[in-house]
């Protein structure tokens, strides 16, 4: 099943636009976009990564001697199973979900119960069976491609791309001093060398990808989603052999426009303007040390002069 299953995977560090994206794609006819943040990390994920980046953003282990059942709980999709099961304190609650989580359960075991229990045969079955049991999504009928979303996966694109032979990685980096801004909105953010640290890693792993994999690893910039999104991923798009339809002007949830990508992500107002107006929200010595931190990315990135154009 893995072999014939096509995945496109998002990836973006916190702030970059992994969530916009992900709802730019939201209304596309030939995509089964995941509701939420895919988050298939498992607690058995355990490299020296897991340092600084969270396990339910990152590719899934599973035990050895687990069951079919075992390995379902261990997914940590901590947003669509608080969403279908306590809706009450779910960021999402005010957004149409019919979806139960035991149906899913159910779906889930009828899969794997034909299949041989790999990594990816678990990712793809968990994946068929969320749209299985969401009720009242409005599809096409014409879909040929999951896509998920969970933000720095990016580091795990090795095994991705192993596990599903036509799957592919598309990976969103956004300029550090807006992305930075945004972050320190967060109740609890991290600090700037910290966060700076994230940014480099995906940075520096996504370069890496898009030179090993060309054909397999997309890198886009948010700047160029902003400014013409129906252009930019619709390029993606052509690349996959889908076709480039309207609903890539904007984003939106199960196919209903969205005002706001909030609270789906923290980026509210998505344009190229707001993007530049949050980058000048800091101060010229956060800049400066900024710069300093993503100094060797600038320039491969073309941001070596954002806060300089007109």
């Amino acid at each position: 099943m893995q072999a014939d299953f096509r995945l496109l995977m998002i990836s973006a560090m916190y702030e970059n636009g992994g969530n916009t994206t992900h709802r730019f794609l939201d209304g596309h006819p030939q995509l089964w976009v995941y509701p939420f943040e895919s988050q298939l990390g498992t607690r058995l994920v355990v490299d020296p990564l897991t340092s600084t980046f969270p396990v339910k953003y990152r590719w899934p282990e599973f035990s050895t001697e687990a069951t079919a059942e075992e390995d379902y709980y261990a997914i940590i999709d901590e947003e669509t199973k608080v969403r279908a099961r306590t809706p009450r304190v779910s960021k999402f609650r005010h957004s149409p979900f019919d979806f139960s989580d035991a149906d899913r359960l159910a779906a889930f075991l009828r899969r794997m119960s034909s299949r041989p229990r790999t990594r990816g045969n678990n990712v793809a079955a968990f994946l068929e069976s969320t749209f299985e049991a969401w009720k009242d999504r409005q599809g096409s009928g014409r879909e040929e491609w999951h896509v998920g979303y969970s933000p720095v996966v990016v580091v795990d694109t090795e095994k991705i791309l192993a596990d599903f032979p036509r799957g592919h990685v598309l990976h969103v980096v956004r300029n550090p001093w807006s992305a930075y801004a945004d972050t320190r909105k967060r109740p609890v953010p991290l600090s700037m060398k910290n966060y700076m640290l994230g940014w480099i890693l995906n940075q520096h792993y996504a370069l890496y990808f898009r030179s090993r994999y060309p054909e397999r690893f997309h890198l886009l910039r948010l700047e160029d989603i902003l400014g013409n999104p129906r252009q930019v991923l619709g390029s993606l798009c052509r690349r996959l052999g889908l076709e480039i339809p309207e609903s890539l002007d904007y984003p939106s949830w199960n196919g209903n426009p969205l005002e706001e990508v909030y609270p789906w992500g923290t980026l509210r107002k998505v344009s190229p303007e707001v993007n530049r107006a949050t980058a000048e929200e800091l101060g010229q010595a956060e800049r400066e040390e900024i710069a300093a931190l993503a100094e060797g990315f600038l320039e491969r990135l073309d941001y070596r002069n954002f806060l300089t154009r007109g």
